[in-house]
């Protein structure tokens, strides 16, 4: 499988700032979609240095940090033995459910585990207290970066489209699987046309 960038240099990259109503959701960087994982995705551990600049910059804000993960059980609907399409993958305390050792996720980040053994759950709202955290916290600008681009992160952005957040792409810091070829591509026309914004690390700054 040919690795895929998944953004250019393009006028559509924004600038942002980072202020008290914006919130990092890092989309399920864990073993098992990572190189050696039971579902790697191609390229996937080169994005966790730049989450790692992105977390710290949010840091400084002092801005929330979520971090979803799959936390399937072994009976996952997911899953080929349950008749569904994947091999299985992040179950619960085993080491493939764990995030990518590099990932330098702070000790107060917000951890938010898909459990349900019956919910697909690509979107890290399903199933998950992650809308009520977000409102608590005022937030109303989610960026968002991590895996899969054409499964987990399309379904988190557009999710929380719906539910009235402003979701904004973090473009250098995804990567998909495309099972079958341009799947990227169509997520990513699909997030903008439902109203996702793309930008870079380059493109974001700290409020003043």
């Amino acid at each position: 499988m040919q690795p895929t960038i998944e953004y250019t240099q393009d006028d559509s990259i924004k600038l942002f700032t980072i202020g008290v109503e914006s919130a990092l959701v890092v989309v399920d960087v864990q073993k098992d979609f990572c190189l050696g994982g039971a579902l790697p995705v191609p390229q996937g551990d080169a994005i966790v240095p730049v989450l790692n600049r992105y977390i710290q910059k949010f840091e400084e804000a002092n801005a929330p940090i979520y971090a979803t993960r799959d936390w399937h059980p072994p009976n996952h609907i997911s899953f080929t033995s349950q008749g569904g399409p994947w091999p299985p993958h992040c179950i619960q305390n085993t080491k493939g459910a764990e995030f990518h050792d590099a990932l330098k996720l702070p000790q107060k980040a917000i951890i938010v585990s898909k459990a349900d053994p019956n919910k697909e759950a690509y979107s890290g709202f399903d199933g998950t207290n992650l809308e009520k955290s977000l409102q608590q916290r005022g937030v109303r600008k989610v960026f968002v970066g991590g895996l899969a681009t054409d499964y987990c992160v399309k379904s988190t952005v557009i999710a929380a489209l719906k539910l009235g957040f402003e979701a904004v792409l973090l473009m250098d810091a995804i990567r998909g699987v495309n099972v079958k070829p341009g799947d990227s591509e169509r997520a990513l026309e699909e997030m903008m046309n439902n109203g996702a914004q793309k930008t870079m690390y380059s493109h974001t700054q700290l409020a003043n």
